[in-house]
């Protein structure tokens, strides 16, 4: 991610800072007037906000729900692949755009750990309302994950079963290096407009080429992100880490060896602080990479997905659970 460039943008921000004082304004968000409205392709906040979503139906009574939560600078059509897979075997899955991502309110700005929790609280209790009587789990991939943890242990939780966590976000402050802290407080001071690109980085995201081609190509995904964005992140990925210890379960939590965007140590730490009564399956991919459900290999981790759904005692199919406890041991 665009953090391991902090230090080297540095001296030019101190340059054209009188250019980029002036940025875009956070998102703004009013109090909670009104009862909150999910449709067939948007859902209103009680604050008014108008949030796009998608959702992948089966033909039948859905035998479960799914809330799916997009990641950072992505929308809701990550999940378009899953979601489908998913339809066929009888799960219901609805995803929106976050506030500031794809064609939610506010591109491109941070709208806040509160709103964000805020709206997966009212997104998710509306679904259950739509699907009663059947089980309903979270999903978050990556910024989507750090959100669903926040939300989960804050004092008025979503109205969902359990969690499943793709390569969280847990990448907060107290992981990082000083000298990252340090040019993260300095330039969000000083330019929190400027826009990084995260070019020159050689991060790989994905095994998966054509798709991250489209990725590239698709003008929803924000290929420059604020300053003041990014430190909202931190902010955010921070709680969830600070936040796993209150987190009881259940949990599926997925992870790719070959991460290159959520370094490895933050998700130990991160393991290390689940409370000892936490009802949790930890599942590591060898050949997975963070975007695991749109790797070259996303049907292994779609199918556990699945299998943790309907029967969340039960080996992982993939075996992935335990090769994860091996190596924990």
């Amino acid at each position: 991610m665009t953090f391991r460039g902090f230090a080297r943008y540095a001296r030019t921000v101190l340059l054209v800072m009188p250019l980029l004082a002036c940025g875009q304004a956070p998102i703004r968000s009013g109090p909670a007037a009104r009862q909150p409205v999910l449709a067939r392709a948007h859902f209103v906040a009680s604050d008014g906000a108008v949030l796009p979503v998608r959702a992948w139906l089966p033909n039948g009574p859905a035998r479960a729900a799914l809330v799916a939560l997009h990641g950072f600078n992505d929308y809701s059509r990550f999940f378009a692949s899953t979601g489908e897979f998913l339809a066929r075997h009888g799960v219901a899955s609805y995803a929106y755009d976050q506030r500031g991502f794809g064609l939610a309110p506010g591109n491109g700005s941070w709208a806040g750990t509160p709103i964000y929790t805020r709206d997966l609280k009212e997104f998710t209790d509306q679904v259950r309302l739509r699907h009663p009587g059947v089980p309903l789990q979270i999903l978050g991939e990556s910024m989507g994950a750090a959100v669903a943890i926040a939300a989960m242990t804050s004092q008025d939780p979503p109205a969902a079963d359990g969690l499943i966590l793709s390569a969280p976000a847990v990448w907060g402050r107290q992981t990082m290096p000083w000298y990252q802290k340090w040019a993260l407080e300095l330039l969000v001071r000083l330019a929190p407009g400027l826009r990084l690109t995260g070019e020159g980085l050689h991060i790989r995201p994905s095994d998966n080429l054509d798709m991250l081609r489209h990725l590239g190509r698709d003008p929803l995904v924000i290929k420059a992100t604020r300053l003041d964005a990014i430190y909202g992140l931190a902010d955010l990925m921070g709680q969830a880490l600070d936040q796993a210890k209150k987190l009881e379960g259940p949990v599926l939590i997925l992870y790719g060896e070959r991460d290159e965007v959520v370094p490895r140590d933050p998700i130990r730490r991160m393991l290390a602080r689940l409370p000892p009564t936490a009802r949790h399956k930890l599942a590591l991919y060898e050949e997975g990479y963070h975007l695991l459900l749109r790797d070259l290999h996303a049907d292994r981790p779609r199918e556990d997905i699945l299998a943790w759904l309907f029967n969340r005692g039960a080996e992982l199919p993939s075996g992935a659970d335990r090769r994860m406890l091996d190596k924990a041991g």
